[in-house]
């Protein structure tokens, strides 16, 4: 079964407004302006999960002839790409944080139960001792939320995005060349419908 293809076409007036102005590298090493980058995962998130996506640049010929058109497609695809690793750095650094907070949380939440079954032995049943059994409780299960938090909750949208950067960086970028506006052909269109 064939997938079918999404389109995510950006028109811009000068090659620079793609990327980061600040970064000095090359094109082939530039990172995406953030507008440009934002702008192309918003449409990308748009469409269906199993389509394959194609960037479309439109660009004036007079800019399109300045710059390399295989180092901007490079520099595009090689952004999405080095999101993605940053996105999987992330991901382990989250799942090593979630593995310690969960043997912390666990520890304590051990010693919590512990320490309150022995408070129940020690002591009469009264109000008191069912209150501080029963704070030992809570306070070890509020301890193990944040590895709970981790693996239930904080992956999946890292997980969605990586994915996303994924499908850009192996999108089908391409460059074309707007043809300029002639300006004399425009007011002769205007004045022939005046008429």
């Amino acid at each position: 079964m064939a997938t079918s293809t999404g389109r995510i076409e950006i028109k811009l007036r000068k090659v620079s407004q793609l990327f980061n102005t600040l970064d000095p590298s090359p094109f082939r090493e530039s990172e995406l302006a953030l507008e440009a980058e934002d702008y192309i995962v918003a449409r990308a998130q748009e469409l269906p999960i199993d389509a394959s996506i194609a960037i479309v640049i439109h660009l004036p010929s007079d800019e399109l002839s300045r710059a390399s058109a295989s180092d901007i497609v490079i520099a595009v695809k090689d952004h999405f790409d080095l999101r993605s690793q940053a996105m999987t750095r992330e991901m382990r650094d989250l799942f090593r944080n979630g593995r310690f907070s969960l043997a912390v949380g666990l520890s304590i939440l051990s010693l919590c139960l512990v320490l309150g079954w022995l408070l129940l032995r020690k002591m009469d049943e009264s109000p008191v001792s069912w209150i501080l059994q029963e704070s030992f409780l809570i306070f070890g299960w509020v301890a193990i939320w944040k590895p709970s938090d981790i693996f239930l909750y904080e992956w999946p949208p890292m997980a969605r995005r990586r994915a996303l950067f994924r499908r850009l960086a192996a999108a089908d970028v391409n460059l074309d060349s707007d043809t300029p506006w002639d300006l004399s052909s425009l007011k002769e269109k205007k004045d022939v419908n005046a008429m």
